[in-house]
Parts: C-alpha cells; structure tokens; sequence
C-alpha cells in the first residue's frame, strides 16, 4: 500500500529500474507514490497495482495527476529530456535516473528547462549516500590524505549476452549513451569525481571483446589527469566474468595517508595522523573477502536503500530551499568524463581535454 503524506510522487517509465524507485518511495520519509506513465499499459498497470497507486499512458494526463510534485524519470538513458522538459513546464521538480541523459547538449537542456520553470533538478546516484562514501569524504575534506597523488576507479563487472538482448535500447549510443561506462561505471566514477575533484585530461582505450550486437563498449581503460596534479586510473567492464559479481573500488593515495573503498567497506585505511576514531572506522567498515555489493552481476539485485537517501535527500532540499546533493550540474560532470574517454578511445588513444564543448562523434566498438 502506498502510504499518505509528504510530497505526491510520480514515476516515468516502468520497466525493471521502476520498482526499486517504487519501493524506495514507499520505505521514504516525506513522500508516497501517487501514479505511473508508460507506453506499455501492462507495464504501467503491473506497476500500479503492486503500489496502488493510478496508471496512465497518457503523458499530458499523468502530469495533471492531483497531488503530483515530483516527476521520477526512468526510462532509457537518452529518452530523459522530453519527459524531463515537459515535466519541467508542468511546474514538476523532477529527480532523474542516471546518465540525466546521452550527450552534453540534452543534459544541459535538460539544466536550462528547469532552471527557467523554476523546478529541482537532481540525479539518481546511490552510491554517494553510503556510510562509507560519507566517512571518505569527511577524511579527504579533512586533508587526512595530504596531497593526492593517486585516485582509481575499478568497476570490473559482468552482464551476459542475454542482459544485452533484453532490450532493443542497450548498447546503442542513441539510448543507452555508451556501455560498461555510461550504463555501469557511472556510479563509481562519479565516487571517483566527488572524492577526488575536477578532472583535466584523460587518454583512453575502448573495446568490445565478448559481446555481440551492440555499438558500445564492454571493456575499457583510461589514464586521468585531475586538476590537483593526482593521476588516476578508471576501468570499466561488463567483461570480467564472475558468478556474483567482482566488487567496484575507489582508491585514493596520498602524502599523508590512503583509503582504499570496496563497495560500502574499507581495505585500507591508513594514515601518518591517527585519529582516535581510526580503529572504530576500521571494525564497521572492514571488507569480507568474497562479499560483493549488489549489481555487480545481476542488475535486478540492486539495493534500493541509496535511491530512498537520494530521494529523502531531494525533499530535504526542497524544504530548506536549498540545492539537492546532486543536482543538474553536479550529475554531469560524470556524463562529461565519461564522454571524454569515448572521445579519446575513439580517437586511439589521443589525449583529451576538459571541459569538453560538445558530445564527441559516436562510432560503434561493434
């Protein structure tokens, strides 16, 4: 049952992503799930009638819903904008799944529609809310790190060919917006970018070595110069085979200490300076060996805990006027390093700078 109270939600889009939104309204604090929109009416009413909530396939109408406030985009990456701007001219904040969209120029229309309709704009990234992201980034906005000189991204995951067949919108450029990066590592290298800060250049490689039918990439490897000096290393992939999944990691080094992040625990917490809060850190946080975070292997066993924080934290933003932690802007730094490197693997290699001015020429790895 959908519960009452609290800002009136709304999902767009009800496929497989649509009920961990669903169930992540109905755990929150401060809202309830008042209506679904799809194309596909089986969809929308098998949606609905798990959460009792109203079904529409018309968009014009669903946006009308009484008691709409807040529009949750679900649909395939690049089919975010449309729902996005007419949402946007409906005076409807909008929370939108992650990539907010496929290329620079949708993004930043996406960014523009709403600041002129004077609506919240924010981003789906679950990851920035665990307790473990929290305790990192305390410890670098503390400079326990010193200066960094190292800061890594490694999402060595695996989806089989059927994952890739499912759907007619995965692994093309024009709805999915790339493949192991632009699909899966999204949520680490936006850890990478929120941990570490503002990227300069990157040189990349790309390829698809296993998979079959699609344009984009399941393999892939960048070098990443960061404004602060650190050079880093991204790997993404849907590549490396493993029944349950290999864990994503966030490894950051420096003068004065190094965190090295497993999925919400800690391998390595090490610095000059202790803090008497060090050896606690270490008991909560210590990784398992063999313990993989959800989605690693099976996207369908995604935790839905990080989407009710997202949420919970929008409608905290709402309430004090204030930006949500991840809004338009900050949502698309990751699109735009991620861009970066298909730019310079599709160009063998070739140094890439940022600030990108536009989405570069997209040919297929296939």
């Amino acid at each position: 049952m959908a519960k009452k109270g609290g800002y009136g939600f709304g999902i767009v889009g009800c496929g497989m992503i649509a009920d961990f939104h669903a169930r992540a309204i109905e755990a929150m604090k401060g809202g309830h799930l008042t209506c679904v929109f799809s194309r596909n009416k089986a969809n929308a009413d098998r949606v609905a009638g798990s959460y009792n909530c109203a079904s529409y396939q018309d968009y014009k109408a669903f946006l009308a819903h009484p008691g709409l406030e807040i529009v949750v985009i679900a649909t395939p990456s690049g089919a975010h904008l449309e729902p996005c701007v007419q949402a946007a001219g409906a005076g409807k904040h909008i929370i939108c799944e992650k990539p907010l969209e496929v290329t620079l120029e949708r993004v930043d229309r996406m960014i523009r529609e709403c600041g002129a309709n004077k609506v919240m704009l924010a981003g789906i990234f679950p990851r920035r809310f665990s307790d473990a992201t929290a305790v990192f980034k305390k410890a670098v906005d503390a400079g326990r790190l010193g200066k960094i000189t190292l800061a890594d991204a490694y999402i060595k995951w695996y989806r089989t060919q059927e994952y890739y067949d499912s759907g007619d919108w995965r692994g093309t450029w024009l709805l999915d917006g790339g493949g192991a990066l632009m699909n899966q590592s999204i949520h680490t290298i936006d850890l990478l970018y929120y941990l570490a800060g503002e990227v300069e250049s990157v040189c990349a490689y790309a390829d698809l070595t296993i998979h079959k039918g699609i344009e984009t990439e399941d393999n892939a490897v960048a070098i990443v110069k960061f404004k602060s000096g650190a050079l880093g290393v991204v790997e993404g992939s849907t590549s490396c085979f493993s029944p349950t999944g290999h864990p994503a990691e966030v490894h950051l080094c420096g003068s004065d200490g190094s965190i090295f992040m497993r999925d919400n625990a800690f391998t390595v917490w090490d610095f000059k300076k202790k803090w008497p809060s060090d050896k606690k850190t270490r008991q909560k946080f210590q990784a398992e060996l063999g313990e993989v975070g959800a989605g690693a292997a099976d996207p369908r066993a995604i935790d839905f805990s990080g989407h009710r924080k997202c949420f919970e934290d929008a409608i905290r933003a709402l309430k004090a006027g204030r930006k949500p932690l991840i809004d338009g802007p900050q949502a698309r730094k990751s699109i735009e390093i991620i861009l970066a490197i298909y730019r310079s693997a599709l160009k063998g290699g070739k140094p890439v700078q940022l600030p990108l001015k536009r989405t570069p020429v997209r040919k297929s790895f296939g």
